[in-house]
């Protein structure tokens, strides 16, 4: 394990810095730091699945202010516009949500009500929840988009885009955000998708055969025996390898 967490490390020192986040290179982080918002930030992590290269114009297309707009700025403004599973309908609720949601004290009071009692996964309980008692609105591409709260561990699935989005919030770097305080870095999940749960288990770091939350837990737990104070410290050096293909 020595020399795979050498092999981690290396690579995770090249690639925390601003240039990681380009257009040769895209990522719908790069979206998300142009605003330095929660909120903008949560809508670029929810929309933040298939190809990147249509997630990141997608993104761009999307003005922050659409969060302070009403429904009727809101239709005229995303006139026309879909996404895979959401279609027009669903992301014009999706703002008049987010809007909400940021009314009603903004998405870290919210997370910070579940996880100050009882851990990470309570905190986007917590949030999801809220989401859908905003809004009463529902759909299968709108479902889809913000996902269900966890009944429970073994029956969860990795929650990618919403680890993602506690990984941009609660660490500070040259990649992530640090908007949040209160939130422990060795408290967060690793954000499991097919790259980054592939390329753990060449490289011995994880034994589970099903990318879920059960895994994404194991392959965190792992890590912290390489950094026991932030674990996802390696998430976008594994993601970026397996992207790659550079094993």
């Amino acid at each position: 394990m020595n020399d795979i967490r050498s092999f981690l490390d290396a690579e995770v020192d090249a690639r925390n810095c601003s240039d990681e986040l380009c257009e040769e290179r895209p990522d719908p982080l790069m979206v998300a730091r142009r605003s330095m918002d929660e909120h903008h930030a949560l809508t670029c992590a929810l929309f933040a699945y298939g190809n990147v290269k249509a997630i990141v114009p997608f993104l761009s297309s999307l003005n922050q202010d659409l969060i302070n707009a009403d429904e009727t700025q809101l239709r005229q403004a995303l006139e026309g516009k879909y996404y895979r599973f959401q279609s027009h309908e669903d992301i014009v609720q999706w703002f008049i949500t987010l809007k909400s949601l940021k009314n009603s004290g903004g998405a870290e009071n919210i997370f910070m009500r579940g996880y100050s009692e009882k851990g990470i996964l309570a905190g986007i309980n917590s949030l999801i929840a809220t989401l859908y008692e905003l809004n009463p609105y529902r759909s299968r591409g709108y479902e889809f988009l913000i996902t269900k709260p966890m009944d429970s561990i073994a029956k969860a699935s990795a929650m990618k885009r919403w680890m993602m989005y506690l990984r941009w919030m609660v660490r500070n770097n040259e990649l992530d955000m640090g908007l949040w305080s209160g939130v422990s870095q060795s408290d967060l999940i690793m954000p499991l998708d097919t790259h980054t749960f592939n390329i753990s288990r060449r490289l011995g770091l994880l034994a589970r055969s099903q990318c879920d939350l059960r895994a994404a837990i194991e392959l965190t737990e792992t890590l912290k025996t390489f950094d026991p104070n932030d674990p996802l410290k390696y998430d976008f050096a594994l993601y970026r390898i397996g992207q790659e293909k550079i094993l």
